[in-house]
């Protein structure tokens, strides 16, 4: 018996620290205390997937491509790397003077046979 309470030390010391606690602070603390736990264990990686689609959507949103040659930079320089032309222009061109009507495709539909 002695063997048993040597070897099982720490068991004892936690049965007993939660046999004091929950008659103190009583059973509905420890339930909302163990459900607090196991939320933070649930939301910490939906807050860190958030994080990253916040992340990817700016580093997005910084990739510009360029219209003569269709190459893509992620927005650190002002001019293509493949063509020398002015990527901050047509950017800007692009956003900020196209009427809705310009940017729209026209499509036709045929009749299949």
């Amino acid at each position: 018996m002695n063997y048993f309470l040597k070897a099982n030390k720490n068991l004892l010391t936690y049965s007993l620290i939660i046999l004091i606690v929950i008659p103190i602070f009583g059973f509905n603390f420890f339930i909302s205390f163990v459900g607090n736990i196991l939320l933070l264990l649930f939301l910490i990686p939906l807050l860190l997937l958030v994080l990253v689609f916040m992340g990817f959507n700016s580093y997005k949103s910084k990739i510009n491509t360029c219209n003569n040659c269709g190459a893509i930079s992620l927005g650190l320089s002002e001019t293509c790397m493949n063509c020398g032309a002015d990527l901050e222009n047509i950017s800007k061109k692009n956003q900020l003077n196209k009427k809705p009507s310009e940017s729209t495709i026209e499509v036709e539909a045929e009749e299949i046979k």
